[in-house]
């Protein structure tokens, strides 16, 4: 017969063991995320052939971003992640170019890739930034534009100076999913599915283009217009992202060039000449122009104009997103630009100066204008 004291015990010594049991299964799960390094991010974890495996781009291409295999960067949304950078490479007279553009990145989010890769680059070739509505809010002078973030988590430990930080954020479900895919790879069990310099194709096969889905997407009407409170008048308005963007520019090394271009939405989505939307987008555009004259080797182009490629309905999977011969096309266009050459779907804005920026055109035939206020880019 046992008494209160001895059953006491018993659960005494199952507790200690249970609790032994799990602090060891946590050590050795936590061992083995600081190992694998799924995130390619810890200072101590062994030199494996690590490749992305994280499908939110904040998390896979800090890494890269970090990398000495790359001296050139693409910054940007989805509207800038199909530019492969093989294309990119022949077309800057053999860069070695990294994409890091994130699907939905915030210009916050994107200037902290920029600051990312400017501060581990220091002799940096080329540096592509993407413009579209992310950058172009308008709001009251001095005070920070929009939202840091999307829901998507943004790991800003990955983004700092400190890499030991990094294995106080590695005890988790997520860490862990991607350490077990990263070991997949490392052993042969998987495939790599996101690529080594930063692109991935996130559209379907181009042999798959669907003209009827995609004429569904173009006809939505509607005007893609920069968010936030709009002062009365182009002197009013204030673009603090673009500001933020200008202070970015000023820590890349004095010999990177820069090419501030202007995304070829689907003409569709332009605003007519004329109205408020035109007016701030032609206001946003003569401020990148004016970023872009006041530093030497700094180039701004824009493709979001009517031309060959925004006219064209066959070019898009939806008024965001081309296809993937076009976005080819376009990677050699931007090479173009770079090399000072004319190319056909642009136009200049700076050097020439904030006068060239052209009023912003119009949607195309039978399009119902409607406004619709986003808050972040493709």
């Amino acid at each position: 017969m046992t008494g209160p004291d001895t059953r006491e015990g018993a659960w005494r010594r199952f507790f200690a063991a249970t609790a032994a049991l799990t602090l060891a299964a946590l050590a050795l799960l936590y061992l083995f995320v600081a190992i694998v390094d799924p995130f390619d991010d810890l200072p101590l974890s062994p030199p494996f052939d690590r490749v992305p495996v994280a499908s939110n781009a904040r998390y896979a291409h800090p890494a890269l971003a970090r990398s000495p295999a790359f001296d050139s960067a693409v910054i940007g949304t989805s509207t800038s992640r199909l530019l492969r950078p093989a294309v990119l490479d022949a077309a800057l007279g053999g860069a070695r170019v990294v994409n890091l553009a994130m699907n939905a990145a915030t210009a916050y989010e994107q200037s902290r890739m920029l600051e990312l890769f400017a501060r581990t680059h220091p002799h940096a070739h080329f540096v592509l930034v993407g413009l579209d509505v992310a950058w172009c809010g308008a709001g009251p002078r001095g005070v920070p534009y929009g939202p840091h973030y999307t829901p998507r988590p943004f790991p800003e430990w990955m983004y700092g100076t400190n890499r030991w930080a990094g294995y106080a954020h590695i005890l988790n479900l997520d860490a862990l999913e991607e350490a077990g895919r990263e070991a997949g790879i490392l052993l042969g069990l998987k495939r790599e599915v996101y690529g080594r310099d930063g692109y991935t194709r996130f559209v379907p096969p181009d042999a798959q283009y669907d003209p009827a889905r995609a004429a569904r997407h173009l006809a939505l009407g509607i005007t893609f217009m920069p968010p936030g409170p709009q002062a009365p008048g182009p002197d009013g308005w204030y673009f603090p992202a673009l500001e933020r963007l200008r202070g970015d520019l000023a820590r890349l090394p004095a010999a990177t060039r820069v090419l501030l271009y202007f995304v070829p939405y689907y003409v569709g989505i332009q605003p007519r000449p004329g109205t408020p939307q035109a007016a701030l987008w032609t206001a946003c555009k003569a401020r990148v122009a004016s970023i872009a004259a006041s530093r030497p080797g700094t180039v701004a182009a824009d493709f979001m104009i009517p031309s060959a490629i925004t006219r064209a309905p066959d070019h898009y999977w939806d008024p965001l997103h081309t296809r993937l011969p076009v976005a080819d096309g376009l990677a050699r266009e931007l090479g173009e630009v770079m090399r000072g050459q004319p190319a056909p779907d642009m136009v200049l804005l700076a050097p020439a100066g904030a006068q060239s920026v052209p009023v912003v055109p119009a949607v195309g035939p039978g399009a119902e204008e409607r406004t619709v206020p986003v808050d972040r880019g493709g």
